[in-house]
């Protein structure tokens, strides 16, 4: 594959959905814009809960800063990993700790910020699987959104703030992702008996030399 070819994947996906009846289907289809937070109820969350992984070699200040308000997470393609023994990309996350589930319906809620030119990147997982080691990820690769690098997600995520919902439904084995209140994607799960929630950059194929997102207003909620 060509250089950055990857990361044109979900555009180019666009053009081949709009010619096809998928779309048709799709666009004939009401948009759901129900609260998809409805039945369910947030949890207690501390600054303890919100667990800091990055480069191993970076002081957290020097990727990472929170005002109160906006948790703004940056990585270098040339970083790296959050641990000396990994052999895993680079990446400024945060981990979701002290709620980690392996059955029920959970959710994430979060403002989400993606600048320009960040792209290659996975600004949020649902971790744990089965045979993978996440049931969910959304990556950007030049402003759009996939789930992974092959289903699109949203065509149009730069430079502005969304709201992001994802219910993981762990006995039905389905999440549900929602942008600004919309259904955008319903998927099966990949099994796993352990799972939380993750946020921020976490480099991947074809990364831009620089990644950033920001986040605010981060939830957990449970189903009553």
């Amino acid at each position: 594959m060509a250089p950055h070819a990857l990361s044109w994947i979900c555009v180019a996906l666009l053009v081949v959905l709009a010619s096809s009846s998928y779309v048709g289907a799709r666009g004939a289809r009401a948009p759901k814009t129900s609260n998809p937070t409805d039945g369910f109820t947030a949890v207690s969350l501390e600054e303890s809960n919100f667990e800091l992984q990055r480069p191993y070699n970076e002081a957290s200040g020097s990727r990472y800063s929170f005002d109160g308000t906006v948790r703004k997470l940056w990585v270098l393609s040339s970083d790296k990993p959050h641990a000396r023994q990994s052999h895993t990309s680079p990446r400024t996350e945060i981990r979701m700790e002290g709620y980690d589930y392996s059955s029920g319906v959970w959710q994430f809620e979060g403002y989400g910020y993606v600048p320009s030119g960040t792209s290659g990147v996975s600004i949020m997982q649902v971790f744990g699987g089965g045979e993978t080691a996440t049931t969910l990820m959304l990556h950007v690769y030049n402003g759009v959104l996939c789930y992974y690098d092959s289903q699109l997600v949203e065509d149009n995520i730069y430079d502005r703030w969304f709201k992001l919902n994802v219910v993981h439904d762990v006995e039905g084995s389905m999440l549900t992702v929602f942008i600004d209140g919309e259904e955008k994607l319903r998927v099966s799960g990949r099994g796993g008996d352990s799972h939380y929630f993750k946020f921020g950059v976490y480099a991947q194929n074809h990364d831009s030399s620089f990644m950033e997102s920001r986040w605010k207003e981060i939830k957990i909620l449970k189903k009553d």
